[in-house]
């Protein structure tokens, strides 16, 4: 009987630790005591004061390369979606090198401390006077603005890009650390894991109602200085609660291999192998021995009969020595299909960050031209805009999470209510919706402008008698899709990557925001020469003048490229196979 109970209590035991999780000692992370929704809380948290630091650059930095800097709209509207990109894209570098090397804890306060040092840089630079140009109103056509020197430029871009730096490990780690507290196999956790992706939307939303209002504030009136360094002062807080909640974190353990440099061995293979006939059976494809790797159970995944041209790198041939790049393991290729199978649905969400650029660049333009009034002599920055959207969220986000996904898993049976793909789809079409709202606003604002013979006036100084209200739409529109979509992608990503993609899939979102940013970048300049001639302004988005600009028929454009990005993706959906859960 004594026997018994030992042997019950080790098998409980047992049943608590947490297969490829430690804590902060290097032992097993143990169910009751790490992770959870405890330790996600400080992650979350962190996360609130990180966008606290850098919401606010996204939406307001083009006024300060166009007021402060002197930089034309344009030059502006694409210094900062250049930026946004780069932050980005940079996540899959800090993905890799996280999973292979660091760690996502430590690749969190590395990141975190990049990202402070580019902002104090950028405070440095907008204190002292001898670092931008002298004082000038860029919008006075009779004016003559001086451009940043040489040496200030280096300056502003090593400071800039530190920061992107910064931002791109913070987006490449906090998903998966956050995630790696809660066991998938665990049904009360899975659940839980669900709602700590909707709680990431919901924090930014709260470090964005504080970065959008109050820190776009001290920028417009307190000084760029005094922005930046209290963006500073933020991530340095970031750290100090990521670090406090280090006792009771999972931490994942380190790969010690590339997974992106095996899935590169599986195409390799694949290609040497391509005159080699398939096996009949799938089971004589190779493979390790599973008894003898019973560690390493999470690591093995069924063979799918999908894109078989890549199942041609597990087959097998007596006469050789095994070589990573002629034969690799059926896991192995069945991590490169799941990547490869995510592809397509990655492609179709660039098009929404591209509709997403315009509203933290060009709306904002808009925003300067229009009366800010909002009671009595108090008035909204036009940067701050984008807090109708985040407002929105804070509201709509609990009651997503908590009323409407209840209501539909109980119609459903789905864990998280609708399917990933469905969510997305949902936001896509929400995105062609706005920027078709977008271009309607922009008629009325400009047919405003013409009726009061107000086309030269200064954004600003000569405010239009139309409230800047009227672009709350385009932003309540585009907030929903936002909750849809990108929450969306994030749980796509994660749920459907195998163990050693988790934080490589999470950087599929970072990544399609980059490309989306890059490609605003290459559409604007693409417009402006193909409208060069046609146009009096020189090009539908040419010029400091938006009133003489037709940046109307520049949103209609999106919304049309938006609509049929919108049908191609009902077609990748219909033909993308979830993952199988067993």
């Amino acid at each position: 009987m004594l026997s018994y109970m030992n042997h019950h209590r080790t098998h409980i035991e047992k049943l608590e630790l947490v297969d490829g999780k430690v804590n902060w000692k290097g032992e097993t992370a143990v169910k009751h005591k790490h992770g959870g929704l405890r330790a996600a809380l400080f992650i979350l948290v962190a996360f609130v004061f990180e966008n606290l630091a850098n919401l606010h650059l996204a939406v307001n930095l083009t006024t300060y390369f166009n007021g402060i800097l002197h930089f034309q709209v344009s030059d502006a509207a694409n210094a900062l979606t250049n930026f946004m990109g780069t932050g980005y894209i940079l996540s899959i570098i800090f993905a890799v090198f996280t999973d292979t090397y660091i760690g996502r804890f430590k690749s969190i306060l590395i990141s975190g401390s990049i990202e402070f040092l580019g902002l104090a840089l950028l405070s440095a630079q907008a204190h002292y006077s001898n670092l931008r140009p002298p004082p000038c109103n860029v919008f006075d056509p009779t004016s003559r603005c001086e451009k940043l020197e040489s040496s200030d430029t280096v300056f502003l871009y090593v400071a800039l890009y530190l920061v992107a730096a910064g931002m791109a490990g913070i987006k490449a780690s906090i998903p998966s650390h956050g995630a790696d507290q809660f066991d998938e196999k665990d049904p009360r956790e899975a659940k839980t894991m669900s709602s700590f992706f909707n709680g990431l939307l919901f924090t930014l939303c709260i470090g964005g109602a504080v970065s959008l209002t109050l820190y776009v504030w001290l920028d417009d009136h307190k000084g760029w200085d005094v922005g930046f360094g209290v963006s500073a002062i933020a991530m340095f807080l970031a750290l100090i609660v990521a670090v406090l909640g280090w006792p009771l974190y999972r931490i994942h353990v380190v790969q010690g291999s590339s997974v992106l440099l095996e899935l590169i061995q599986v195409f390799v293979a694949a290609i040497r192998n391509r005159n080699l006939k398939l096996p009949e059976n799938p089971l004589e494809l190779y493979e390790i021995d599973k008894d003898k790797e019973a560690a390493l159970e999470d690591d093995f995944l069924p063979h799918r009969d999908v894109y078989r041209f890549l199942d041609k790198a597990a087959i097998k041939t007596a006469s050789e020595k095994p070589n990573p790049w002629k034969l690799c393991r059926v896991t192995q290729v069945e991590n490169a299909k799941i990547l490869l199978g995510m592809t397509p649905v990655f492609a179709c969400t660039i098009i929404m960050t591209l509709c997403l650029a315009q509203l933290q660049t060009f709306s904002v333009q808009q925003g300067l031209t229009m009366d800010t009034t909002i009671v009595g002599s108090f008035h909204i920055p036009p940067a701050s805009l984008p807090i109708i959207l985040v407002i929105f969220l804070i509201f709509i986000i609990p009651f997503y999470d908590q009323i409407v996904v209840p209501l539909l898993r109980k119609v459903t049976g789905h864990v998280t209510g609708i399917t990933h793909l469905q969510r997305i789809g949902v936001g896509l079409i929400l995105s062609s919706i706005s920027m078709a709202t977008a271009a309607i606003m922009e008629v009325k604002r400009k047919s405003v402008a013409r009726d009061h013979n107000m086309l030269d006036a200064l954004p600003v100084l000569q405010p239009l008698p139309i409230s800047v209200f009227w672009l709350s739409f385009q932003y309540f529109i585009f907030g929903i899709a936002d909750m849809f979509t990108y929450v969306g992608l994030l749980e796509f990503f994660y749920s459907e990557a195998p163990l050693g993609l988790k934080t490589v899939s999470t950087c599929f979102l970072w990544t399609s925001m980059a490309l989306g940013y890059y490609l605003s970048t290459i559409l604007v300049q693409i417009v402006n020469r193909a409208t060069k001639h046609i146009t009096n302004s020189g090009g539908w988005l040419a010029g400091n003048n938006i009133n003489k600009n037709h940046l109307n028929l520049f949103y209609l454009l999106l919304a049309l490229l938006s609509s049929v990005n919108f049908c191609v993706y009902l077609f990748v959906s219909w033909r993308y196979k979830y993952k199988s859960k067993n």
